[in-house]
């Protein structure tokens, strides 16, 4: 193809081209050097209307020209008119250059697919571009995610603070929205790795943790999901193992009258009970570690101070040896001490509670 000279006056961008982020520190550097050594390689150009034409590719080294004063560029005429193949031209331009991020990509590849200007399939942009279907398609799963994660998305797998990887983003894509751009925006201020995402990833996929707990996590830092998942691991693990068969001792038994008086509290507080005790003790792991230290000091006092039977009280009392009343009574005069103490401490944590 045959190169000449246009004026700068004559050529315009085009707006609907699949690149439109441009940095700015590589924009100076670019005039820089051009003003040094002009410019190395030409802009690709197609005629419109009123003999002014439209860039194809070359974008960057047009603003550059254009932003030193230059009064004319060496451009490349092209006669192609159809549109898909000028887009995809343009896609694979920008695919071979620096800065083209994988959103721009993503949005490239869903305009062709979806546009009814185009309507290609995935197989035929694969073909088209020398790319696999998997690369397509995990590129457009990027716009899954909100604008909010969808600027913090960045090319390559350097893993940098307040920035995203398409790798790092891949293990949460399918998870609800409610949960997935607010993990995405914890492994961008966190700098999690891959491998770390993964299985936190795991965790919020389990559909034995209840969607509660989940929105809970949520408020942990990238480490403490890491330390809650293996925790979680751990205590799974544990159950898996086998253990040999053994007659109920009298504790067991105690504790599993405890539990069948315990349950309607639980339920009286809103707690989702688990079906199974394996369910059960992996939720009491999560909602655990997903709770405030205070919830969890209020929780083992419940689990301690029952409501006795004054009756069983005043009957067990009258058995006493007169050998043993005194330490008792002592004992007794400790344990009401106490009480009252908490007693006057939680009144205030209530009322502290109620006035907010």
């Amino acid at each position: 193809m045959d190169i000449i000279e246009i004026p700068i006056a004559l050529i315009d961008e085009d707006t609907d081209q699949p690149r439109y982020q441009f940095d700015e520190e590589a924009l100076q550097e670019l005039m820089k050097s051009i003003e040094e050594i002009g410019l190395l390689s030409p802009i690709k150009v197609r005629t419109t209307a009123n003999n002014r034409y439209k860039i194809i590719y070359g974008n960057r080294r047009y603003k550059a020209s254009k932003m030193l004063g230059k009064p004319t560029m060496s451009c490349i005429v092209s006669t192609v008119t159809d549109e898909m193949e000028i887009y995809l031209e343009q896609i694979a331009e920008n695919l071979t250059r620096e800065g083209f991020s994988p959103i721009e990509e993503a949005e490239a590849f869903h305009k062709l697919m979806n546009d009814a200007k185009f309507s290609s399939s995935i197989k035929y942009l694969s073909s088209k571009l020398g790319k696999p279907e998997s690369y397509i398609k995990n590129k457009c799963d990027l716009l899954k995610f909100g604008n909010s994660v969808k600027k913090l998305i960045v090319s390559g797998t350097e893993i940098r603070k307040d920035k995203l990887t398409e790798d790092q983003l891949l293990p949460i894509k399918d998870l609800a929205i409610e949960h997935r751009d607010p993990l995405a925006l914890i492994i961008a201020r966190d700098e999690m790795p891959v491998s770390d995402v993964k299985k936190i990833a795991k965790m919020f996929k389990d559909k034995e943790i209840s969607e509660s707990t989940k929105g809970k996590l949520l408020y942990k830092s990238g480490n403490e999901l890491v330390e809650t998942w293996s925790v979680f691991q751990n205590n799974r693990a544990e159950r898996a193992k086998p253990a040999p068969a053994k007659a109920p001792t009298k504790v067991q038994k105690a504790e599993k009258a405890s539990t069948a008086i315990d349950t309607p509290l639980a339920e009286h507080n809103g707690l989702s009970l688990p079906s199974s005790p394996s369910q059960q003790d992996e939720t009491a792991t999560i909602t655990t570690m997903a709770m405030a230290p205070i919830q969890i000091k209020l929780q083992q006092l419940l689990s301690v101070v029952q409501a006795p039977s004054t009756s069983d009280l005043q009957s067990e009392a009258s058995k006493l040896d007169d050998s043993d009343k005194d330490k008792f009574l002592s004992d007794v005069s400790t344990l009401v001490e106490h009480l009252e103490k908490q007693l006057d401490e939680w009144k205030k944590v209530r009322e502290l509670a109620l006035s907010k």
